[in-house]
């Protein structure tokens, strides 16, 4: 069983950068590939990253390639999304999710968080 508990959210400005963090409970967590996704009013949830379980591999949606930047903390069971040049379209909650051997965005994900708001501005 992983608990995910994301935190960073906020309000910022176009143009500006935030960092998110997903603390995971469990002695497993470095078995799991770590996402990130989006979820924006009156839209689908999408991707927008992931990591596997040793760093090695990422993967990103194109629309935040050269933008956003996944890492991970296995020490620390933590995984961060690192959001620069913020756009309005960036505005969404953001979920993490753990996934067991996840190669692909497709999943599948075993475990998500509650989600937490990041609100971009013009």
């Amino acid at each position: 069983q992983v608990q995910l508990v994301e935190s960073g959210g906020g309000l910022v400005q176009a143009g500006g950068s935030l960092r998110l963090s997903c603390a995971a409970s469990g002695r497993t967590f470095s078995t799991y590939t770590m996402g990130w996704f989006r979820q924006a009013p009156g839209k689908e949830r999408e991707f927008v990253a992931l990591i596997s379980w040793s760093g090695e591999l990422t993967d990103y949606a194109d629309s935040v390639k050269g933008r956003f930047t996944i890492s991970r903390d296995n020490a620390k069971n933590t995984v961060y999304l690192q959001m620069s040049s913020l756009k309005v379209e960036d505005t969404a909650v953001y979920y993490c999710a753990a996934g067991y051997r996840v190669a692909a965005p497709s999943g599948p994900w075993n475990y998500w968080g509650q989600g937490t708001q990041v609100t971009v501005s013009s």
